[in-house]
């Protein structure tokens, strides 16, 4: 099993046993939404096995992401200590709007 989880106080938290690889990153992705959409948490938390995920993992975790984002529920991502949160996608929420140009010219010219 690639993954575990328990829930607390309405937060689903997931954690990731190890890296994931092609063979099973969608296996580890599939399950965590369908932990999500069976257990319907206020958040999700997911615990990586390292503080810099391999393509695979950070492939998995972006479609839990984008799923969570979906359904409103956010979700943050931890080191394996489980205490430091990792910004792995930015913060969408607070992105702001590009500057709008006049007539595709430059300002910095």
């Amino acid at each position: 099993m690639n993954i575990t989880h328990h829930i607390t106080e309405g937060t689903l938290h997931v954690k990731v046993s190890h890296e994931l690889d092609v063979t099973n990153r969608a296996a580890a992705a599939l399950q965590i939404e369908a932990l999500v959409h069976t257990h319907r948490p206020r958040r999700v938390t997911v615990v990586l096995p390292t503080r810099d995920p391999s393509p695979m993992t950070f492939s998995a975790l972006a479609r839990v992401q984008r799923m969570c984002q979906s359904l409103g529920v956010p979700l943050t991502a931890t080191g394996p200590d489980g205490e430091t949160q990792l910004s792995l996608f930015g913060n969408s929420t607070r992105a702001t709007r590009p500057e709008r140009l006049e007539h595709g010219a430059r300002h910095d010219h």
